[in-house]
């Protein structure tokens, strides 16, 4: 058997499979995010710990361990674990959410070495800027920093007692070679930082330690247990979901929205604001759009309605036009296609007729369009999507899954009742560690169904995408 252990923002999940790939148990431990200050998003390490060692009492209160074999690790991707020479925890890690080192960000985007190396634009959320942010209003702080870990691999370090990354996480710290698949020196000097300071890299699926003696005591494990380099948190669903070959792509309606295609080259193009990174298998690399508010939209509207978000989806019918009323989900910033931290949302086109059902499908649309956006920027990198599944909460609603295939004019496959997110990616990518298996077992889900756009619609949405465009731009004026 082989674990998956996802380390997300609000919750730590396990997932236990079979060789099969069936899952045999799951887990999950809550967790929460500390903002001291505004744009400050912040975890205790030590609380991951915690996390972890509550699922897997969980999962060993469920069945035997003593099969399993592999472990893999997936994980929120950018946070800033900062570590002293004992590998003691510094301060709270600063999370991929948080944006305080918004000019430290601008400041590097501005040195052309980090697009030429990294591939990407530096966004506020990565690591780098977040230590540049650290020497200056931190600096006894700074001077104490021996390592820096990602959230996923400072969990590996308790783990096994290596320390170690892999290619998908630290792509987004703009400290690597995204092409050449390691550290660059010039672009940690540039930061103050240096090798040395960096965990040694390995692939997604190659091992990367074992864990220590005394954990697999604890929870009833083998000596010996193998732990895989993982992935990030998207890599690692993709793996998950079968997304491992040119062509494939998946869309995740969750908090955040996610638009993910696996690459068998690397071709950045940093402009357009979509994420290059390497994928968590050899040899393979993916393009990402983000948008920060997909399904955290429409749960904030939820709120705002008093009406459980489901309850406001399944009222809707048949699928519609947009309306005239215009909903921008920018409600904490935007990545992709805009690297805007400041912009806000907002409802545009409000009148007299507009009800709570128009403003759900607005907000729906909202997502849609953003959906779109970074659509459009993947295919501007040259990226080719031949096959498109949704998965995420969002995908959940027939109504959102169809406006997006209209919008994107792409039938998209929706898969059978099951877990194919980052924990399920990261057991099948501990499985590979242990067993020598390689991208044959990341299959693609079974589908349950199909959603084809409604061609009759298709240009209303364009129509509807052109002003959701302009509308962005008269609203970053005011923000």
């Amino acid at each position: 058997m082989f674990i998956g252990l996802d380390l997300g923002t609000s919750g730590l999940k396990a997932v236990l499979i079979d060789e099969g790939q069936a899952i045999v148990a799951e887990a999950t431990a809550p967790l929460g995010a500390l903002r001291p200050a505004p744009g400050w998003s912040e975890q205790a390490p030590a609380d991951w710990l915690e996390a972890a060692d509550a699922v897997m009492q969980a999962l060993a209160a469920q069945t035997s361990l003593e099969a399993v074999r592999g472990i893999g690790l997936s994980g929120q991707m950018h946070g800033a674990t900062l570590l002293d020479a004992d590998d003691q925890v510094l301060r709270p890690c600063i999370l991929w959410n948080d944006t305080r080192s918004a000019a430290e960000a601008a400041e590097l985007d501005a040195d052309p070495k980090f697009r030429a190396l990294t591939g990407n634009i530096v966004f506020p959320g990565f690591t780098a800027p977040k230590l540049v942010w650290t020497a200056r209003h931190e600096p006894d702080i700074f001077a104490k920093i021996a390592r820096v870990l990602l959230p996923k691999d400072y969990l590996r370090l308790w783990l096994t007692g290596e320390a170690v990354a892999e290619m998908s996480d630290a792509a987004g710290t703009s400290w690597l070679d995204v092409g050449k698949r390691d550290w660059s020196d010039d672009l940690l000097a540039a930061t103050g930082m240096s090798r040395a300071q960096m965990p040694r890299l390995v692939e997604g699926s190659e091992v990367s330690g074992q864990i220590r003696d005394e954990l697999a005591a604890r929870w009833g494990l083998p000596k010996g247990v193998v732990v895989a380099g993982g992935g990030g948190d998207n890599a690692a669903s993709a793996v998950g979901v079968g997304v491992v070959k040119a062509g494939d792509a998946f869309v995740s309606l969750g908090t955040s929205g996610v638009l993910f295609a696996a690459s068998d080259a690397y071709q950045p193009d940093a402009a357009t604001a979509v994420h290059t990174f390497c994928h968590a298998l050899p040899d393979t690399w993916h393009q990402m759009g983000v948008i920060l508010a997909a399904a955290d939209a429409l749960n904030w509207f939820a709120k705002i309605a008093g009406t459980p978000a489901a309850t406001l989806t399944g009222g809707l019918g048949p699928l519609q036009a947009p309306g005239r009323t215009l909903f921008l989900p920018y409600l904490g910033g935007e990545r992709t296609p805009h690297n805007d931290a400041n912009v806000r949302g907002a409802f545009l086109h409000l009148d007299h007729a507009t009800d709570q059902a128009a403003m759900t499908r607005a907000v729906l649309e909202g997502v849609t369009h953003a959906i779109r956006d970074n659509y459009d920027a993947l295919c501007a990198t040259g990226t080719t999507i031949n096959r498109l599944i949704a998965v995420g909460g969002g995908s959940k609603s027939d109504y959102w899954v169809q406006a997006i295939a209209t919008a994107l004019d792409m039938p998209i496959e929706l898969p059978v009742a099951g877990d194919f997110g980052g924990a399920f990616g990261a057991a099948r990518l501990g499985m590979m560690a242990a067993t020598g298996a390689g991208v044959e077992i990341a299959t693609l889900p079974k589908i349950a169904r199909t959603i084809d756009p409604d061609i009759s619609l298709t240009s209303a949405f364009s129509e509807a995408h052109a002003r959701y465009r302009a509308s962005y731009g008269a609203l970053k004026g005011l923000t």
